[in-house]
């Protein structure tokens, strides 16, 4: 299963790329990490390794890594703005907790 973006994140992926002025798109993944035991990692991308996964739409690549992808599959990135504050925010249907940041959350175990 794929991983989406919204217009939104894809069109911030674009103007991220074009500021730095090279890249393939963003890699996302997962670390484990926090009070919930995973976070979200963010970077570029330059180029798609052999235990990557590469996703597309409006355009704009998005590049996982296997093990992420287990975490991640049938997510939905989205940029949001709230206020003075924007990121990116994923939609993730295997979280089952987050803790009280954010930062950090579980997922569902069958």
């Amino acid at each position: 299963m794929a991983i989406q973006l919204t217009e939104s994140a894809a069109k911030q992926i674009q103007t991220q790329l074009a500021k730095r002025g090279r890249g393939l798109g963003l890699r996302v993944g997962v670390k484990k990490v926090g009070c919930s035991g995973f976070a979200y990692t963010y970077d570029y991308a330059d180029e798609v390794r052999a235990d990557d996964e590469l996703f597309e739409s409006f355009g704009t690549k998005v590049v996982v890594d296997r093990k992420s992808l287990d975490f991640l599959t049938g997510s939905t990135l989205d940029f949001v703005r709230e206020g003075l504050k924007q990121a990116f925010k994923f939609v993730n249907p295997n979280v089952d907790a987050t803790c009280g940041c954010g930062e950090s959350f579980s997922v569902k175990t069958s």
